[in-house]
């Protein structure tokens, strides 16, 4: 089986790694959009080089300022425009932190769209919604792609890049699987061949639950299991058996996810986060 780097950083790390979301703003044919591309891809590498100046283990770029969000598949110019940031995103890397991890998650659950771009663009990993099982989102009904999205993986020859999925998602209704637990969601996420799994809260910003977090835990092995909303300074340390933070909110200015990054917070965040251990 292929060893995927970022799988091993995060199990081998006595302290979770802490990844921060760079929210691409609204991109081109989206309702939101302002800026031309030169200006956006100004603006994410911007904050790619002090996410990595102030030391993050990694980076994620989402389109998540092109709301109303469509299912997939998504449009060319939105994989093309993401393209380009990603691109951005690893020549911020490669000068300030190499080695650092980055990844990437195209809204709403283009995951397929999302694999293609981390393959050509050079990404360790994406952020893939609907994996196992299925829910409605506010899209509408998310169909499960393990199946579709690896032997897409595969066709590509991209097993380098890992796949990690976000269980009981948050932003969404889980009544069709409310007779399945989130460990046992983790569990088939693991059997079908997922790399890694994201717990969350009920929306952005919104803290996981502790206790949800320690049943995946004790359900799966030798296995990353990452948070993915409300990490922030005061709550890192009751999440500190997880493998990763995946840290959006905190980050910005006011602890909004729609405002500029705080350097200060970022840099305060990781002092806090490298006193932690597993």
């Amino acid at each position: 089986m292929v060893q995927r780097v970022v799988v091993s950083k995060l199990l081998n790390s006595s302290r979770p790694l802490v990844f921060g979301m760079i929210h691409v703003p609204a991109l081109p044919g989206t309702p939101s959009n302002t800026l031309p591309m030169s200006a956006i891809l100004k603006k994410v590498r911007k904050e790619a080089d002090v996410y990595f100046k102030n030391g993050v283990d990694g980076v994620i770029v989402e389109n998540m300022h092109d709301v109303p969000y469509v299912k997939p598949p998504a449009n060319p110019e939105i994989i093309s425009a993401m393209s380009l940031a990603s691109d951005q995103l690893v020549k911020s890397r490669d000068a300030h932190h190499p080695g650092a991890l980055t990844g990437i998650q195209i809204l709403a659950a283009a995951n397929r769209e999302a694999m293609g771009v981390a393959y050509t663009t050079g990404l360790d990993f994406i952020r893939a919604e609907g994996f196992v099982y299925s829910h409605v989102a506010d899209e509408g009904w998310i169909d499960g792609c393990a199946g579709g999205l690896l032997r897409y993986r595969s066709s590509l020859k991209a097993d380098h890049v890992a796949v990690f999925t976000d269980i009981k998602k948050k932003h969404s209704a889980h009544s069709v699987t409310a007779d399945v637990s989130i460990q046992e969601m983790a569990k088939d996420a693991k059997f079908n061949c997922a790399d890694g799994v994201i717990v969350t809260g009920s929306a952005t910003g919104s803290a996981a639950s502790t206790e949800e977090m320690s049943q995946v835990l004790r359900g799966v092995s030798e296995f990353p299991v990452l948070i993915g909303s409300g990490i922030n300074g005061k709550n890192a340390r009751d999440f500190v058996k997880a493998h990763g933070f995946i840290v959006g909110s905190d980050f910005k200015i006011g602890g909004d996810w729609k405002n500029e990054l705080d350097a200060s917070r970022i840099s305060k965040f990781m002092r806090h986060v490298n006193s932690l251990k597993r």
